[in-house]
């Protein structure tokens, strides 16, 4: 009997692990709930809902060939090794089939697992599943990871030009086993159970992401470079989620786009080329996570950048939580995220910015409430995102480079019909005053809408006065 351990790789199909292990013989799939560790990792409880209805589909598709899907119980990672050798000895599995995951806490629940079970005899197989390149593959000259995602590129672009990963076939129909599939839990003590509105925007199952692929690559992918950055227009994909879930592999994605840009990488169409590259942008991040651990441990990339001298600022903080800065596109792209689990990412970078740099709010504040309420929060490119926005991190926008709120509200939603989607108490103001109600002096109507709880021009200088007054602005090379 093999085992195939579900982890982020919630599909039937183009699942590396899964696919080798029915492959080999008879097989039956686990799924470990963890909360304890969901909840310390800051896991969204509109994350924790899209896992459980999508293991629900999955478990009816696994089911059609015959393949069990188990769950059980494991609070923290460290329980694993322990769970699952039970379940080895109860079934007498003889091999135990995993799709490779990155980050500390995983690697180390995955090393003690393999440690555990081989102990007794049993082998593990872990496969490249979530990713197109094992870390560590793609380096530089000097043998170490890149810091720069230009140079990572290029160096995809050169493997993926001499090789492209395939699709793995979906397994085949098994014999019946006198095994019954385990119950998926309806929700989990601890995640509140997200309302209907924000399910309905995010369906489970292979079945509707790949429908999201086929439409993305079809409808949307050749104007995605010139449509991507204005979040009033349907410009993205959609998929985040489901890639963070494993619904659908970032191989499945490639592909999708390749045929769209009749194979090609680097060339022809702007829009499929843009995508991919933000693909490879997911890559990077993951990369680094590997190559410098140090991201995990909630540290900055750049070491100097830890002795900056962030504000303790709560009211200001808990104002930008709640939508209540008095910035129409701050505030309008956190009620997106608050209502739906998503934000787009033009206003993630916005918004991080605003955070980091106008209230010199130190950046994992942000990153922790992002994890706390996004549908497709991922360590990695948070992470990576939040640090790029702050100018920690590896390749990350110069300390000078501070989006203005209101330039970027003018030039990306120039009408204004995001904002006034999500605060439609300004609905009433013309495309001009709708980005800066201030300037009306408060005098438009009874509308309740807070004033600025910062300047922006003041809280620039501030924040530049910061960053120059580290200990070294010389950017040294970073170990993990």
């Amino acid at each position: 009997m093999q085992l195939i351990w579900l982890r982020s790789d919630l599909r039937l199909h183009d699942n590396t692990a899964l696919s080798a292990a029915a492959a080999r013989g008879p097989c039956v799939a686990v799924y470990l709930l963890s909360p304890e560790q969901w909840l310390e990792h800051d896991d969204a409880p509109c994350k924790v809902d899209f896992w459980l209805r999508n293991l629900r589909e999955l478990s009816r598709e696994l089911g059609r060939l015959n393949i069990p899907l188990l769950i059980r119980r494991a609070p923290r990672w460290e329980d694993a090794p322990g769970v699952l050798l039970d379940l080895c000895r109860q079934w007498q599995v003889s091999a135990l089939y995993l799709n490779e995951e990155y980050g500390i806490h995983e690697s180390r629940r995955d090393a003690a697992v393999t440690r555990t079970l081989k102990a007794v005899g049993i082998e593990v197989h872990r496969y490249l599943d979530q990713l197109l390149f094992k870390p560590g593959s793609v380096l530089t000259r000097t043998g170490t990871y890149f810091q720069v995602f230009s140079q990572f590129r290029k160096v995809c672009y050169e493997r993926l030009h001499h090789s492209l990963p395939s699709l793995v076939r979906a397994p085949q129909k098994q014999a019946p086993l006198n095994i019954a599939s385990d119950a998926i839990p309806d929700s989990i003590e601890g995640f509140a159970t997200p309302d209907d509105t924000l399910r309905s925007l995010w369906p489970a199952g292979e079945t509707e992401a790949r429908h999201r692929l086929e439409h993305f690559a079809d409808t949307q992918i050749d104007h995605y470079q010139s449509e991507r950055d204005f979040p009033a227009k349907p410009g993205t994909s959609q998929l985040s989620a489901y890639l963070a879930a494993g619904v659908i592999s970032p191989r499945q994605c490639l592909h999708a786009a390749l045929n769209s840009n009749q194979g090609e990488f680097d060339s022809g169409n702007s829009g499929a080329v843009t995508w991919i590259n933000e693909l490879l942008w997911r890559e990077f991040y993951k990369h680094i996570l590997v190559g410098y651990p140090r991201v995990s441990r909630h540290r900055a990339f750049r070491p100097e950048t830890e002795a900056l001298a962030w504000r303790d600022a709560p009211e200001e903080l808990v104002a930008w939580q709640q939508a209540r800065t008095g910035l129409p596109i701050i505030d309008a792209a956190m009620r997106q995220l608050l209502a739906t689990g998503w934000m787009h990412n033009r206003l993630r970078m916005v918004v991080a910015m605003f955070l980091s740099k106008n209230l010199l709010i130190d950046w994992r504040e942000g990153e922790r409430f992002f994890m706390r309420h996004l549908i497709d929060g991922d360590l990695a490119a948070n992470n990576g995102g939040w640090q790029w926005s702050s100018s920690t991190g590896t390749d990350s926008a110069p300390y000078f480079r501070i989006f203005n709120p209101l330039s970027q509200s003018e030039k990306f939603d120039p009408e204004g019909v995001f904002i006034k989607r999500w605060l439609p108490e300004l609905a009433e103001l013309n495309k001009k005053d709708v980005h800066n109600p201030a300037n009306l002096g408060g005098l438009f109507g009874a509308v309740d809408y807070p004033s600025p709880i910062v300047d922006l021009s003041s809280s620039r200088a501030r924040a530049l006065t910061a960053f120059k007054n580290l200990p070294s602005r010389q950017y040294a090379a970073v170990g993990s």
